[in-house]
């Protein structure tokens, strides 16, 4: 069979559109698949059920300090941390927390918006979700395969985990300065006392401070941390824990 002349190039070039988006979309689901694969599943279910000892920001805090020494965690039940620490890192943090499914689509597309036009990452949309995938399993370094696997990670820990399970887990994962992690050894370290006898303006000031815990301290009287913590204040009584 023979083929008038350009007959070949011409059904060559119809396919070629074809070719090159099925193998763009062959591309995407492999990263997806290569990502998906590369999440702790087996581990997010036992958050519902177990303590973690050391988080993936210890393990990058220890190697950024050659392991000469260790952060330490010491871990505390909702129960024994004052409900105000619980309320002020919710209202600062993810004020729809209780609400969303792990990720607030609408705060990620402003914060996209915002950063866009100050061309600067000005303003953050992970929720509490996705700030406990990041601090348990991840680094902290800024990457887009990164955020993708935390966005994966929070959709499966959401499925799995309950959220009075992940507000604890989180309020024992932050970082709260250099080598201080968990709630209890922060109050003890600035406060000198128990989680549980914090007063609103102590958890104000201890929220306040969660985005930048090497840069600023909860005692600190800066218009950073004092701006933050009266906010905190502000909408203390819009939040309510289950």
């Amino acid at each position: 069979m023979q083929f008038p002349e350009n007959e070949l190039g011409e059904l060559y070039g119809r396919a070629l559109p074809k070719l090159q988006q099925r193998k763009l979309l062959f591309g995407v689901l492999y990263v997806v698949f290569v990502m998906y694969m590369c999440i702790p599943s087996f581990d997010i279910p036992l958050i519902e059920y177990s303590r973690f000892r050391v988080s993936s920001v210890m393990e990058e805090r220890a190697l950024e300090h050659f392991m000469l020494y260790y952060p330490k965690q010491s871990w505390v039940s909702l129960d024994d941390v004052s409900p105000n620490l619980l309320r002020s890192v919710v209202s600062m943090e993810d004020g729809k927390f209780f609400m969303h499914k792990g990720i607030d689509w609408e705060e990620l597309e402003h914060s996209m918006k915002v950063n866009k036009r100050r061309k600067r990452i000005a303003r953050g949309g992970s929720t509490i979700t996705m700030q406990l995938a990041k601090n348990l399993f991840l680094r902290t370094d800024k990457n887009m395969f990164r955020k993708a696997k935390e966005l994966m990670i929070a959709l499966r820990m959401e499925k799995e985990v309950s959220k009075k399970a992940m507000l604890e887990h989180y309020i024992n994962a932050v970082e709260w300065g250099d080598g201080i992690f968990g709630i209890r050894e922060a109050s003890l370290e600035y406060f000198n006392k128990e989680p549980d006898a914090l007063t609103l303006n102590e958890c104000a000031r201890l929220a306040a401070v969660i985005p930048s815990p090497l840069e600023h301290k909860p005692t600190d009287n800066s218009p950073y941390v004092l701006h933050r913590a009266s906010l905190i204040r502000g909408r203390y009584n819009d939040v309510t824990i289950p």
